[in-house]
């Protein structure tokens, strides 16, 4: 496959298992719903630490895009959690 296909698809890949990510740890730690967690988490200054906790489950992509030999695979899901840290830096910054 074209390795540019390939990177977008690990980014894509990498960009959903930080939103499942975040989303499983918001329903099973969460007292509150998902909307109202984001809104607590955002008052409080927690919304990067939120992102970063939803941004573990990257490793199980990135390592099982390793495994198969998929490196451009993994390359974009090393990228989309780049971007997830910039952006958790962006919310510590302001």
């Amino acid at each position: 496959m074209n390795n540019k296909k390939e990177l977008l698809i690990g980014f894509i890949v990498g960009v959903i298992a930080n939103v499942l990510g975040t989303l499983l740890y918001i329903l099973l730690f969460s007292e509150y719903g998902i909307v109202e967690t984001f809104q607590v988490a955002a008052d409080q200054g927690y919304l990067g630490s939120l992102l970063a906790l939803g941004a573990l489950l990257n490793l199980l992509a990135f390592f099982l895009f390793l495994r198969i030999r998929r490196d451009q695979r993994a390359k974009g899901v090393l990228i989309a959690t780049l971007l997830t840290a910039l952006i958790i830096l962006y919310y510590k910054i302001s």
